[in-house]
């Protein structure tokens, strides 16, 4: 857990400098548009990146369910690290004209592309290497991970532009955060190389030596499009809140409500600074009451305190908008304390990442990380403040559609296609008596519309385990 969470927050704190940057970003490549949307271009530079993260999805998902998890992790930690030193050393637009803003969309196309293999690939990881009764609270050190990288990009931003200032920001000062992310990816590149591979996959890749063959693209879309679709309706809901919270607010704050710049990412860094405890209590529970309680209540709390925890935001009162923001976050906590487990269990070990990362990447880009530029956008047109707080409103209402209806629990169950995992003889000897209930998922492989079951396949399974 610690060795997967450590080289995500690497990942992520790549990822996240830009949008703590986007203000002075806009100033950099952007300095002939007009003020007031040189915040739009930079999210919209911003957004490209996600562009690139269904290819990268396709590419590493399908490396990883080939070659396996530990390498493909450990590359794509290389190349974003590679690629976000890149944006630092990149000459400024009064230097080099449009030349820099195209340097800048390629660096965040690779960005992007790297992305795409990063998250569905560690939570694919975590998930097949954790304790059945214990892997929500597991996966749930993936998220904190997260926002560890967050808050360590949020801190050196904040942390510059006091002592800098915002004019020597805009000049030189903006790129020290880029070109520290060289040494931080290789310490996060020699711990994921020092794991090993998951007991997952490696059964897997003794039942093609058996004969079996591997996976392929038609396979996952033709054999399991139902979870497919499941898998991107909660992707929807739930990256449309990460990308508000930790992305969109910063600038909502200093933007739309006329907050200094370190003053919205300082109330961030408190925030997020209070969800790692949250993110890994909703993970415990979550595990002893179902993944599908915490994340109905927590749908549910979103549409109802939306409104007036924007309203707190924008009280005027430093006070008022640190805790409009920390309701927030108590809300998106729940769905990160839950969500890191839920996902990989709507897959089968030989399709999970490929179909993982497909999914979440497609799901991501189209919805996700267009959220900042889709709300800002909004906002600037519609003269509303309070859009953000409608449209997390409408996509929570969907998300509870979809968890209530399509979503199976399976808190403290083995994993699609996977023998259970225990942490004690104990567990082992109460996981033989019932072996029919240990194997759930061998109901879910029945074939034709007569419902019989592939005998060849349970058989093998059975004989397996």
């Amino acid at each position: 857990m610690i060795g997967t969470s450590v080289g995500n927050a690497v990942e992520w704190f790549d990822f996240g400098i830009y949008s703590f940057l986007a203000v002075t970003m806009g100033k950099v490549f952007f300095p002939e548009v007009n003020p007031s949307f040189q915040l739009i271009y930079a999210f919209a530079t911003f957004a490209v990146a996600f562009i690139a993260r269904p290819i990268g999805g396709l590419f590493f998902g399908m490396m990883g369910d080939r070659i396996g998890r530990k390498k493909v992790l450990a590359f794509t930690l290389i190349l974003m690290a590679a690629a976000t030193l890149s944006i630092g050393l990149i000459p400024s637009y009064a230097s080099i004209g449009i030349t820099a803003q195209v340097l800048l969309l390629i660096a965040r196309l690779v960005q992007g592309f790297s992305t795409g293999g990063e998250y569905a690939g560690a939570m694919t990881y975590i998930a097949e290497t954790t304790p059945d009764k214990k892997r929500t609270f597991m996966a749930s050190g993936l998220e904190v991970g997260t926002l560890v990288g967050f808050i360590a990009g949020a801190a050196l931003v904040t942390s510059l532009t006091y002592i800098l200032g915002p004019e020597t920001m805009v000049a030189w000062g903006w790129r020290i955060p880029f070109i520290i992310a060289a040494p931080l990816g290789l310490v996060g590149f020699y711990l994921r190389n020092r794991l090993e591979e998951t007991p997952a996959f490696e059964a897997m890749n003794e039942s093609i030596e058996d004969g079996n063959e591997r996976t392929s693209l038609a396979e996952i879309f033709i054999g399991h499009w139902k979870s497919l679709l499941i898998c991107t309706g909660i992707v929807i809901f739930y990256n449309v809140m990460v990308y508000t919270v930790l992305t969109y607010m910063p600038s909502y704050l200093s933007e739309d409500q006329g907050y200094g710049e370190q003053t919205g990412l300082l109330l961030l860094i408190l925030v997020m600074i209070a969800m790692i405890p949250l993110i890994m209590a909703m993970g415990y529970w979550s595990d002893k009451i179902g993944r599908n309680r915490i994340l109905t209540g927590a749908l549910i709390a979103t549409i109802v305190l939306s409104i007036p925890a924007f309203m707190l935001v924008r009280s005027g009162n430093i006070v008022g908008a640190f805790f409009g923001l920390f309701i927030l976050g108590a809300l998106l906590s729940a769905f990160q304390g839950s969500l890191p487990a839920t996902l990989p269990s709507l897959f089968f070990t030989r399709v999970r990442y490929g179909a993982l990362a497909i999914t979440y990447n497609t799901s991501t880009s189209l919805f996700g990380g267009t959220t900042p530029l889709v709300v800002a956008w909004l906002v600037a047109v519609t003269g509303n403040k309070m859009v953000p707080a409608y449209y997390l409103m409408g996509i929570c209402a969907f998300g509870l559609i979809i968890v209530t209806l399509f979503v199976k629990e399976t808190a403290g169950r083995s994993l699609r296609g996977s023998a259970p995992v225990v942490e004690h003889p104990r567990e082992a000897k109460e996981v033989l008596k019932h072996p029919r209930k240990a194997f759930w998922w061998i109901e879910e492989l029945r074939k034709g519309k007569d419902g019989k079951v592939d005998d060849k396949l349970v058989t093998g399974i059975l004989n397996k385990h």
